[in-house]
């Protein structure tokens, strides 16, 4: 009975296809166990646990060339050093999937709240939110990628944020974004009224004239600062617009006076 085996059975065993195996063969980290008269490899056992370590190697990302020493030369504390910097490339990646997960399901919520919404203006329950300034405008002045640029080092996936734009009044417009910890200012739990809107950037001061004459003719005292949030994401539902949520603090004392104004 033989006790050798093709390279295609070995191929099949292995999981592997016929020209991998040929090409370990030429890199020199894999030979058969001998040719017969007929010129076709055989492999044994030798050959069967020598490919599973080649293909262990591989899984942890060393280069074909770099096997041949890993296996010969490369002592148990080398190969546990290889396993723990797999283990931390594994962790990081992983790292970054649940944070992709995270964003395409927010993504996806803030969409569907969206387009489910009855009517432009509602009333929406905030929790105290803490945010970190990044930008100063002058309120006159749009937002360049000359000044986006400038904090290109300070910021990492900018668009995939919800950016904060306060309007209290003054001069200067300044843009935060949202963080775990207290930061430079505290967006206060309570009820806001809001406006969603799909629209062109040069439409925005038109929205906000908008936004407050109606929360006038609807006699809804508002305080604080008008809070302009920009979710660029969103656009991936409707190109060539930029999706804003306008929100403004009502004050304590009309919570009971006044209704939901959808």
């Amino acid at each position: 009975m033989k006790s050798e085996i093709t390279i295609s059975e070995l191929a099949k065993l292995m999981n592997v296809s016929v020209h991998q195996i040929r090409y370990f063969e030429e890199k020199g980290v894999l030979q058969p166990a001998y040719t017969d008269t007929n010129q076709y490899r055989k492999y044994g056992m030798d050959q069967i646990y020598e490919l599973a370590r080649i293909l262990l190697l591989r899984k942890l990302e060393v280069p074909v060339q770099s096997i041949k020493e890993c296996m010969i030369s490369h002592s148990a504390d080398q190969q546990r050093q290889l396993l723990h910097h797999s283990l931390q490339e594994i962790e990081a990646e992983l790292l970054r999937l649940q944070e992709l997960r995270q964003f395409i399901l927010k993504v996806l919520h803030e969409q569907q709240s969206y387009s489910l919404q009855p009517g432009p203006f509602h009333i929406k329950k905030r929790n105290s939110t803490f945010l970190t300034s990044f930008i100063q405008l002058d309120s006159h002045m749009r937002l360049n990628a000359a000044v986006l640029a400038e904090q290109a080092n300070h910021i990492l996936n900018l668009f995939e944020a919800d950016i904060h734009y306060l309007y209290d009044g003054s001069d200067t417009v300044t843009l935060y974004l949202e963080t775990q910890v207290p930061g430079d200012t505290t967006l206060p739990e309570g009820e806001y009224l809001t406006l969603q809107c799909n629209i062109q950037e040069e439409e925005l001061e038109h929205w906000i004239e908008q936004f407050f004459d109606y929360a006038a003719a609807q006699s809804i005292p508002l305080l604080g600062p008008l809070v302009v949030i920009e979710r660029s994401y969103l656009s991936l539902f409707s190109p060539g617009m930029l999706h804003y949520e306008l929100q403004g603090l009502i004050a304590p004392a009309a919570k009971s006076e006044g209704g939901d104004p959808s």
